[in-house]
């Protein structure tokens, strides 16, 4: 059995130890905020208007427990958030019926706009993937969609399936009061407890929202319209800026940014790669690098 769900040589491994899963994350939940049923969803299941920062923590540490925790640990997790989803309901207001969550239709946009917003923005942020790599994320990403109850092979598994699959949904997508909202919350979001020591630097957070604001697709930042556009250009070098800074974080300071389980499993997934004789002498991060992997690997170039 293998010491993580995804070992450090998938494709998996090295976009989501990546820091531009921050602006990924963001931008994925601005996304997913164009289905009209899913954003109702969140927005009567959760205390997302209240916390939206705090949503997104616990996303990434979800997708940090499915990539870097134990086989055991990610289904046990996995179990838990499917047992939540079969329990919640959802008014659609177009209908004025009460409807399930977890409908496939709505997992797999979730799924869809979350997975390819962290591949499209760290590509575009200078991670180097070739075109093979990418569609190899995205065959990687169909086991963590059958977590939250899909069929693997319902999911778009490349670059080109699920370019066809946002094309089939632009139709029916469309901003909602609740959508313009969330827009306006990840702008300015209220801090999670264990991040309010940031409080203070809260106006610089302003920048990195209007980042992941502007990394969205062009037909989305026309759906909005909440930003006046800029040069695409900029936004490039900006999160090629924000990738070199962020990725210079020291990885110990990097894991407050996590809630304290989450933590914990990131010391528990270094102690068993470790006996595995994986080189952790740069953390978790380092091990992107092939040398450092007790066996090289033919699926990722040094």
């Amino acid at each position: 059995m293998p010491a993580t769900v995804q070992p450090p040589e998938s494709v998996t491994w090295r976009v989501h130890i990546d820091r531009t899963m921050w602006v990924g994350g963001v931008r994925g939940l601005m996304l997913q905020a164009l289905h009209p049923v899913a954003m109702w969803g969140v927005w009567q299941n959760s205390n997302f208007q209240e916390d939206p920062f705090g949503r997104l923590q616990r996303t990434s540490d979800f997708v940090g427990l499915s990539t870097f925790g134990s086989p055991d640990e990610a289904e046990a997790a996995a179990a838990r958030v499917r047992a939540i989803h079969r329990s919640l309901r959802i008014l659609n207001h177009d209908t004025g019926r009460t409807e399930r969550l977890d409908q496939p239709e709505l997992l797999l946009w979730v799924h869809c706009a979350e997975v390819y917003s962290y591949l499209e923005v760290a590509r575009r942020a200078g991670l180097p993937l070739t075109g093979a790599m990418a569609d190899r994320y995205l065959e990687e990403q169909r086991r963590s969609a059958t977590y939250v109850g899909l069929h693997a092979e319902d999911v778009p598994g490349s670059v080109a399936e699920m370019e066809a699959y946002m094309a089939e949904m632009r139709p029916r997508l469309r901003v909602t009061e609740e959508a313009a909202a969330t827009v306006r919350f990840l702008l300015w979001p209220t801090l999670p407890e264990n991040l309010r020591f940031l409080a203070p630097g809260k106006p610089g957070y302003f920048p990195f929202g209007a980042l992941c604001y502007y990394s969205l697709p062009g037909w989305a930042r026309e759906m909005y319209g909440t930003l006046p556009e800029v040069p695409q250009a900029a936004v490039t070098a900006a999160l090629r800026s924000f990738r070199l800074a962020m990725n210079s974080v020291p990885e110990r300071l990097h894991d407050h940014a996590f809630a304290k389980p989450t933590r914990e499993m990131l010391d528990r997934a270094r102690g068993r790669l470790a006996a595995e004789g994986y080189d952790l002498g740069h953390g978790l991060y380092g091990l992107r690098d092939p040398r450092r992997w007790p066996r090289r690997s033919p699926l990722v170039p040094a």
